[in-house]
């Protein structure tokens, strides 16, 4: 799977400055359908890192949608920037998630991909007051086939106010993808 030109550049900076934790290219390619879906007029991201994810989003995004992505590291989202400088519709915010993104919502199309979406009982309704009637949030970095109990799938698979599914995207990587039906 040959990524946009964009996430090629983005992978590069990752590489140089030694940033491992971006989205894998399969989460990358679903965020790519993702935002080409319908029209998606506001996108955001929660956890830049250098852009990759983003990279993806913007590959298939109209061009006059407005995307916005939130990177707790200072230096991480300055590169990022960097990454995004000539687009006019693309916003790279620095800080905590919890006190940039609520000013920037709702989001048609949310990727929540930073720290704490292993915790929903802390920041999980939070992430749902982002998303706009029918909008979608996508999160990754599930385990494929977990048994047992886990809070992160009983929260949005369970959650009153969404329909939600588990996409395994590869052997080792399954993601949930969830629409805001309230």
């Amino acid at each position: 799977m040959q990524p946009p030109p964009l996430a090629e550049r983005a992978l590069r900076l990752a590489e140089e400055l030694g940033f491992g934790n971006s989205c894998t290219p399969e989460t990358g390619r679903l965020l790519q359908v993702l935002a080409g879906m319908g029209a998606r007029r506001r996108v955001g991201e929660i956890g830049t890192g250098v852009g990759y994810g983003a990279a993806w989003i913007l590959s298939a995004l109209e061009p006059s949608a407005g995307f916005v992505t939130v990177e707790l590291d200072a230096g991480r989202a300055e590169a990022a920037a960097g990454l995004f400088a000539g687009d006019p519709n693309v916003r790279v915010l620095a800080g905590d998630w919890h006190e940039v993104m609520p000013t920037e919502a709702p989001f048609d199309l949310l990727f929540y991909d930073g720290g704490g979406k292993q915790r929903p009982d802390l920041d999980g309704e939070q992430v749902v007051a982002l998303l706009g009637p029918r909008a979608t949030v996508v999160m990754d970095d599930l385990t494929p086939g977990r048994r047992g109990h886990d809070v992160v799938r009983e929260f949005w698979l369970g959650h009153p106010a969404l329909a939600g599914v588990e996409l395994q995207v590869s052997a080792r990587e399954s993601v949930i993808v969830a629409v805001r039906t309230l």
